[in-house]
């Protein structure tokens, strides 16, 4: 089936129902990095709009690092782990603030939310996040989330709000997601550069990666670049969720569906919350190799992984966990949920079902990774 035109796209977002709108640091602050009140004023009057006009509007805001390491004293932002938390402590208060109070003119309100990967990588804590999200859209509340900077630590982070972006997108089944930066969208090299281009469509995020030159954040105040938002245009379009790229000066025109930014095709097809929970969000615990056998029915789709196709076993892991499955090169295939504890495989691998049926019993006759729980990379 041959994937949606431009017009297409902007007209999806345009009417989307549901639209997570993603805004960087840079966006929210002036040269010296501090917080710009008159830029977070003009961000909630156009979502606000939206939002009275039935729109179910999320918000993905950076900027509270930015907005407290001027209160602190600091001339630009931090770069010590303990320093950012302690910055992020003081300014996601000072950035709630104008975000209540801009909204609260419209009359629309607001619920703040904390993420840390965490939240993301377990299924018990993803689904309560779900949950209430769900429900404060229910309510008619603009969900204002952030990445939990008080307590995250460059081990168990997200590391910019794009990706965040992505997971929030799939956790409220988003009809489209709206990502704000600095420029006004997808360019074939640096803004910068003489030559460069903006690209106004993308029907293919994978094809377009061939064709454009980008690089990280150079803002100082953010902790995201060109590299991130392409990457969390990947997984969106993937999870057959529209995307816009653009200014946080073009929101208007993005959400009316205007030829602004960048425009990315969704897939055609969209897989479930559980699915896609598995593929983006979940943390494998351990690994499991497969043979060339095994390993081709797997990339054929249909195929659930069984032991007699599984060569090792790696990492410590109970049933239901997330795996890695790989090829005997160490390439990742697809990620997974084990059907057992990592303690019990190693007496199953190479047994075809009638022998674990035989050897070791009913329960041991099924598959390592059922189909239904397997997503291929």
């Amino acid at each position: 089936m041959q994937r949606a035109s431009e017009s297409q796209i902007r007209q999806m977002v345009a009417n989307a129902r549901t639209v997570v709108v993603k805004v960087g640091s840079s966006s929210l602050t002036k040269p010296s990095g501090h917080l710009d009140v008159g830029k977070v004023g003009a961000l909630v009057e156009i979502l606000a709009q939206r939002a009275k006009r039935g729109t179910r509007m999320v918000l993905v805001s950076s900027g509270a690092i930015a907005a407290g390491f001027g209160p602190l004293g600091f001339d630009s932002r931090p770069t010590d782990v303990s320093t950012q938390q302690a910055a992020a402590s003081v300014g996601q208060g000072v950035l709630m603030q104008h975000y209540e109070i801009g909204f609260a003119r419209y009359g629309v309100r607001v619920g703040q939310i904390l993420l840390t990967a965490d939240d993301t990588m377990h299924a018990s804590r993803y689904r309560n996040a779900q949950r209430t999200l769900l429900r404060l859209l229910d309510l008619g509340v603009v969900p204002i989330i952030n990445e939990n900077d008080a307590l995250a630590t460059n081990e168990i982070r997200f590391g910019d709000n794009d990706h965040l972006s992505t997971l929030v997108a799939n956790l409220v089944r988003s009809d489209a997601l709206v990502l704000l930066t600095d420029v006004d969208g997808l360019y074939t090299a640096p803004p910068s550069k003489p030559n460069a281009k903006r690209v106004g469509f993308v029907p293919n995020v994978d094809g377009i990666l061939n064709e454009v030159t980008v690089a990280g954040s150079s803002s100082g105040v953010g902790s995201g670049g060109m590299v991130t938002k392409l990457e969390a245009a990947r997984i969106a379009v993937a999870s057959g969720i529209p995307v816009v790229l653009t200014s946080a000066g073009n929101i208007a025109g993005a959400l009316n569906g205007e030829p602004t930014g960048t425009a990315f095709a969704p897939s055609q097809h969209r897989d479930s919350s559980r699915r896609l929970w598995i593929g983006f969000a979940a943390n494998p615990r351990g690994t499991l190799v497969g043979d060339k056998g095994a390993i081709k029915a797997v990339l054929g789709g249909k195929a659930s992984l069984l032991a007699a196709g599984v060569l090792e076993v790696h990492g410590a892991f109970s049933a239901g966990d997330p795996v890695w499955i790989d090829d005997e090169d160490g390439n990742h295939i697809a990620k997974g949920l084990s059907g057992f504890d990592s303690d019990e495989i190693p007496h199953t691998l190479g047994r075809d079902t009638s022998q674990l049926k035989r050897l070791l019993g009913e329960e041991y006759a099924h598959p390592l990774v059922h189909r239904d729980n397997l997503v291929l990379l």
